[in-house]
Formats: structure tokens, sequence, C-alpha cells
């Protein structure tokens, strides 16, 4: 297991979040809770305002001044949030290991370096790339660039992890496979997940939204049953697929 968070799980709430795009309001007025130590997930249209929400949690862009973000445990979400994109990231002159460490190195200093890498080297072994410590982005496939950004995202030990479609650009059976491994690793923390898979959200979430209209808006948490990472097969997350499938198309008719 991965090394815990440096704060219990916390809840997020978000209140009131107002986004303008080009003058247009994405969304007015939105409120999103985000359960301590459970996995929210998200699907929409694309254009709906996901990845937006998504980094105005995080910090990323500026919001309206109506808007707040609220932690249960009373303390600000700033400084306290991981960011996992689609994209790797990975900086292609540092090793695995460099880019896993690299946030904790320039913050440490060189003293905490030594620390720094074997942590590093205990989450690579993690997400089985414990050999793949001294290679380059160039020298590792696209899921094992994945896995080195998922173990980089561990090295951050933050309490609530923001992830935008992280898995999307995989091949099936190494996207199943990094489900799993997220689902394990990420099990303590506060996690919201942006996806364009039903699939996806019905295996990892706890709770899952659809996002639609203009502005957009929220539709009531679907709840599936069982507990993450759910079997594609099982008969439970196959009925919850139609429902979810009903809710999307008509998120569509309305985008």
């Amino acid at each position: 297991m991965s090394e815990p968070p440096d704060h219990p799980p916390i809840s997020v709430t978000v209140h009131a979040a107002t986004l303008l795009y080009d003058g247009v309001p994405l969304f007015d007025g939105l409120d999103v809770s985000l359960e301590g130590g459970r996995w929210t997930c998200l699907l929409g249209p694309s254009g709906v305002g996901k990845t937006s929400l998504l980094k105005l949690i995080a910090g990323l862009v500026p919001p309206l001044a109506e808007t707040r973000i609220d932690c249960g445990d009373g303390r600000p979400l700033s400084g306290r949030a991981a960011y996992m994109a689609q994209q790797d990231l990975l900086l292609p002159w540092l090793t695995a290991l460099g880019n896993v460490t690299l946030g904790s190195r320039l913050r440490g200093g060189r003293r905490d370096r030594p620390e720094a890498e074997r942590r590093g080297r205990a989450l690579l072994d993690q997400v089985g790339l414990g050999n793949r410590a001294g290679y380059r982005p160039s020298e590792l496939s696209g899921g094992q660039r994945q896995r080195t950004a998922l173990a980089r995202t561990l090295m951050e030990g933050r309490p609530v992890v923001l992830m935008d479609e992280p898995f999307s650009a995989l091949d099936a059976i190494t996207r199943h496979r990094l489900q799993e491994l997220a689902a394990t690793l990420l099990a303590d923390r506060t996690v919201l997940l942006v996806t364009h898979d039903p699939f996806e959200a019905l295996r990892l979430g706890h709770r899952i939204h659809v996002m639609s209209g203009h502005p957009a808006g929220l539709d009531e948490a679907l709840v599936p049953a069982g507990r993450p990472p759910r079997a594609p097969g099982d008969p439970t997350v196959q009925r919850a697929h139609a429902e979810l499938l009903i809710r999307l198309a008509a998120a569509e008719e309305a985008a």
C-alpha cells in the first residue's frame, strides 16, 4: 500500500462556482460536494465545463468572487490538492525517478534528496516500475509513463487528488490495469475524476454525476453498489451502465 496522505481524508464543498468563458457563463452558482476518502466521477458532453471545474478547484483558473471552496476540516484547500492530467507531462530530460521526486526535491532542498529518492523508488515499485527508475520518458511505453505520473501524484502526499481523463489515451488492457492500481493506491484520498468513459466511472466511483446544460449543472448523484474497483461484468455495473447511458444521452440533447 502507498504511504498515507499527510492528513486524514477530508470532504470538499464548492459553493456557487461561477466561471465565464468569453463572457458567457460555463456554470453559474454551481454547488459540488466531494465526500472525504471517496471517488467522485464527473461525466458529460465535451465543452460543458468539466475540465474547467476541475481546474477551478485546483486553483488553476480564477473563479468569480462569489465562488467559495470549503474543506471539512476548516482549513483551506490551497496546497493540499494534487492534479493529474490526461497527458503524463513528464520532463523528457529527467529519469522516471527524477520526474517522480522533482517537486519534493525542489521544495526540500539537497539535504532531503535521499529521503525523496527512497520514497520515489518505493512508489515506482508499487506501480510496477522499480526496474525502470533510471529510464527517461522516451524509453517508456504510454502505460509506463502514466504509471510514472501516478507515482508522482502519490509522491505529493496530498489528501485531495484531481484527475482529468488520466487513462483515456491508453489501450483497453492497460487502462483496465491502471484503473485497478489507482483505486488501490488512492483508496484513502478524496478524488474527483473527470472521464468520458461510463464504465471507468462505474468501476471507480462512489458517486457519479453527469454535467449538462448552459450554464452547466449536475444531476443527482448515481451511487453504484459495491466497492471499487468493480468488475466490468458485475450485473450491478451493467444495470447502472444502462441508467448512466440514459443520463448521458439526455445531457447530449441539452448540449
